[in-house]
């Protein structure tokens, strides 16, 4: 944690400190606020070194630490693109099946990329491989924008798929 004072590193001579329990215990000076500190096992921080005077909170500096990385990590949420191939003689209800575990995907809040494999002359027909990104689509409205519309790059196409934002 950059930037942090603790204890004797707080320059400031009177601070405003709250107690562990979180009760105000007003403005005090700098030694006053540390032997409450160290009376009771805890550290003094420095939680607001822009107000005037300084805000310190008295409580152990592991235990603030712990709670700050883990307040910054729930911050970051992972976006995952999940794929779900197929091929263009899918059956019916293994297409369904498809959906439902794109539907899973998104409502995670994952991104979900479909690919659509051809082989051979199966290429050909690729426009008759728009059905299926046209029933996805339909399938999923409500719960998903088209990030990337179905478009054939090679042997393949793509579209991708990700959660409405709110």
């Amino acid at each position: 944690m950059k930037g942090l004072r603790v204890n004797e590193g707080i320059r400031a001579r009177e601070v405003r400190v709250i107690g562990h329990d979180g009760a105000q215990l007003g403005i005090l000076p700098i030694r006053e606020a540390l032997n409450i500190a160290a009376e009771h096992d805890l550290d003094l921080i420095e939680v607001a070194p822009g107000a005037t005077p300084p805000v310190c909170k008295i409580m152990d500096y592991g235990k603030y630490r712990y709670q700050m990385s883990k307040k910054n990590t729930t911050k970051h949420k992972i976006i995952v693109v999940k794929e779900v191939k197929m091929r263009p003689q899918i059956n019916e209800h293994d297409l369904d099946l498809k959906i439902k575990n794109i539907k899973r995907f998104i409502e995670e809040g994952n991104k979900a990329k479909v690919t659509i494999f051809f082989r051979g002359r199966e290429i050909v027909h690729a426009s008759l491989s728009k059905k299926f990104f046209d029933k996805i689509i339909q399938e999923i409205s409500g719960t998903a924008n088209i990030e990337q519309k179905a478009r054939l790059e090679g042997n393949h196409m793509t579209m991708v798929l990700s959660p409405k934002a709110g």
